[in-house]
């Protein structure tokens, strides 16, 4: 009589198909440790069987490339025999069920993606992504989990000591039951340095090292793989706990034993723990890895092999080492104070077999695991749309008021209260970090610096996920453009709902073609990244959103920056006007926060226009021509303008327009591929846009503490900058702490 029964395979997130198949492969009924492993590594957040198929359409390759999609981390050729790995991962439901821990855990693990390279991590970003602060039912829910992640962030990366040197939030109520974490970390190390998580050479040992497994974690990836429903609270032991300071430690004896020579290959036991490590590190050098429970180090008493196996218990790293040099290795784990066991061996069967007290519990092919698990070709059909195609006429009688509105709104406003609690300097090597268009990072003893953004917009991909997508990766190479680096790579991380439902199928579909496309067009492959599906609470998913994050190279210099320096400088704005209608403007930020309704669909872009403006900003900045650069983005013309004032001199800007927009049009559209420079130097950036064909107009000058806007005869904002100022910086602090009644 059969044990497993289908409640059984229900709750191991396993469909009947997929257990047929199952027992398909092993010719027999599997053992209980067997099904939980075939649960984790058949789960949509470890075997991307949903996206597999789409994924492949992405570009991943360039001369840059040194690794693509299928290792820990993605690696960059920078030059001069240095080397970068990069990537992102998310944290969305464990941070929803325990937002400090969650979000804490997000940085360890995606930190380790990058030290299990061999690479020294230098920094960390993040996206994330919270339902409404100031909504009457959900807000104070909604308060909780910011305060959390923010805190669980601060406190892994400021004590694991590196730093977070900027990211993206964004307040919507698609994110309400349902909170996004994506965690971006970027490393450094030669060519020579690079190691892979192969568990190459037979008879090789199979060493343990890190921190004692315990509970905490287990069936964490098979829950990333279900949406939320009433029940989900009770799932708070599979969120993991994690230790930042035993992390530091397994840093540095990572890399100090990875010196010695002895190591083969190494993994962090991230999503499933001891069982994707061994079985992913065994099934990409076509070998068999046999370990022993009974040797795994445990901080709680009587666990089970099942529990041993799918424990996501944090900073634990599986490495394979020469025979015969083990102790080389140990020797090293022992200085640090860390637990460092051989617990098995290399096989030449291709098999992952765990064995308790000499007895086998499991014995699977690791290709079953890791490569054959069900890949499934998901129907789809138009991507789900919520909003109207036409909106309401747009005719504001409050133009200062609207401004004032868009500053203090959650999206817009100043995250001060956000990066302020990171250490954002340690390393001394941060040139440029939060708050600047992109982050920029120094590579000590070379001439070198690594710039690096997070984009992404649920909002526009809500209403055309290819479009929004390809507007998504025309701004973070601008951003990166806009400080002087020429984008080389990508790492994405694409979140969506529930891909068994046709019309969320399409969102991803159609966005990674879109991301396909502009990435293949301004030449940054994706290396690698995460795919997070079933974000969705009692049905209700979050907006599509994909999170791209495009790193850049940059000599080092002193950065320039987005606000004005010096009164009297000419105010530019390079790739024009640009256009908007009625259509277009229902995707902004002013038909979301004033108008307080989004239809229609995304700015168009021309992604030939913006690669052209990309190159003349890029010129102006390396040359020197410009003293500050803005993109023009989220909230329109006059948020750029504003946020160009807010430096700490306090200069403003007068600007007088002679556009055909209408007022609140011209303001406030989004329309990509534009550009603020301020400049001494008029003559230059005039030039700069005629060489590569784009226009540059000037719309006026700086001057001492006013916004002044105009358009033809007409004066359309006159603010003071401190008052303006007043109201971006303090927005975010009074929404968090200011509760709302239910009416």
């Amino acid at each position: 009589m059969s044990t497993i029964t289908s409640d059984v395979i229900a709750a191991h997130q396993l469909t009947q198909p997929e257990y047929d198949k199952i027992l398909s492969l092993l010719g027999r009924e599997p053992t209980f440790t067997e099904l939980g492993i075939f649960s984790v590594m058949w789960s949509e957040h470890c075997s991307y069987k949903s996206s597999r198929i789409h994924l492949k359409k992405l570009p991943t390759q360039s001369t840059r490339v040194l690794q693509g999609p299928g290792e820990n981390a993605g690696i960059i050729d920078i030059g001069d025999g240095i080397a970068i790995a990069f990537k992102i991962e998310s944290h969305n439901h464990p941070s929803f069920i325990e937002p400090f821990q969650g979000a804490a855990t997000g940085v360890g693990g995606i930190l380790r993606d990058i030290f299990t390279m061999g690479a020294r991590p230098i920094a960390v970003m993040d996206a994330l992504r919270f339902g409404r602060l100031d909504d009457p039912r959900a807000g104070e829910r909604n308060r909780r989990i910011v305060e959390g992640v923010v805190s669980g962030i601060a406190h892994y990366g400021n004590c694991f000591g590196v730093p977070t040197v900027g990211g993206e939030c964004v307040f919507d109520d698609s994110y309400d039951g349902n909170p996004l974490v994506n965690v971006f970390a970027l490393g450094v190390f030669r060519h020579d340095e690079i190691f892979y998580g192969k568990a190459a050479g037979v008879g090789n040992p199979v060493i343990y090292v890190g921190s004692k497994t315990g509970r905490d974690g287990i069936h964490g990836a098979s829950m990333a793989s279900a949406e939320f429903t009433e029940a989900s609270k009770q799932k708070r032991p599979n969120v993991q706990v994690g230790d930042p300071f035993m992390e530091k430690l397994l840093l540095e004896a990572c890399l100090e034993a990875m010196k010695t020579g002895a190591i083969v290959g190494i993994q962090d036991m991230g999503a499933a723990g001891l069982t994707s490590s061994s079985c992913e590190m065994g099934s990409r050098a076509g070998t068999g890895v046999e370990i022993d429970m009974e040797l795994v180090p445990q901080r709680e008493t009587g666990m089970t092999p099942y529990e041993i196996m799918l424990s996501e218990s944090q900073e634990r790293m599986l490495l394979v080492a020469e025979r015969g040099r083990e102790d080389e290795v140990l020797r090293v784990f022992a200085k640090w104070g860390l637990d460092a066991v051989v617990i098995g061996e290399v096989k030449d069967d291709g098999m992952l077999r765990v064995k308790d007290r000499g007895k086998v519990v499991a014995e699977i092919s690791n290709r079953a695991l890791a490569d054959e698990a069900p890949l499934y070709n998901r129907p789809f059909s138009k991507p789900l749309r919520n909003a109207p195609l036409d909106g309401p006429a747009v005719h504001s009688s409050d133009l200062p008021g609207d401004l004032k509105r868009l500053l203090a709104s959650g999206d817009l406003c100043s995250k001060h209260w956000i990066w302020e609690q990171y250490d954002y300097q340690v390393r001394t090597n941060t040139i440029a970090g939060p708050g600047s268009e992109a982050a920029v990072v120094r590579i000590k003893g070379t001439p070198t610096s690594i710039a690096m953004a997070l984009d992404g917009n649920g909002r526009y991909c809500s209403l055309d996920p290819r479009e929004g997508t390809k507007l998504i990766v025309a701004e973070c190479c601008r951003n990166l453009s806009v400080v002087g680096a020429e984008p080389i790579a990508a790492t994405n991380n694409l979140n969506f709902g529930n891909p068994e439902r046709p019309e969320i199928m399409a969102q991803l579909v159609e966005s990674i073609e879109g991301m396909a496309e502009a990435c293949r067009f301004f030449e940054t492959p994706i290396t690698g990244g995460n795919v997070s599906l079933y974000n969705e609470t009692l049905g209700v998913p979050i907006h599509p959103t994909p999170v791209v994050g495009i790193v850049g190279i940059v000599p080092t210099a002193k950065p320039i920056g987005i606000e004005f320096e010096n009164e009297g400088r000419d105010v530019i704005l390079l790739g024009g006007y640009g256009s908007s209608d009625a259509e277009q403007f229902g995707s902004s930020q002013y038909a979301k926060v004033v108008v307080e309704c989004v239809w229609g669909a995304p700015p168009k872009l021309d992604m030939d226009y913006e690669k052209r403006v990309q190159t003349a900003i890029r010129q102006l900045v390396r040359a020197r021509s410009v003293e500050s650069a803005h993109d023009v983005g989220e909230g329109g013309l006059a948020i750029a303008l504003a946020e160009c004032c807010f430096g700490e001199k306090g200069i403003g800007v007068e600007a007088r327009m002679s556009s055909p927009l209408s007022n609140e049009f011209l303001l406030f559209h989004e329309g990509p591929s534009r550009v603020i420079v301020s400049t001494a130097h008029p003559d230059a950036v005039f030039e700069a846009a005629r060489k590569n064909s784009v226009e540059a107009v000037r719309i006026g000058a700086t001057l001492k503490s006013r916004m002044s806007v105009g358009n033809r005869t007409e004066t359309l904002l006159d603010c003071s900058v401190q008052e303006l100022k007043d109201v971006w910086e303090n927005s975010l602090e009074h929404l968090l702490h200011t509760s709302v009644s239910v009416e």
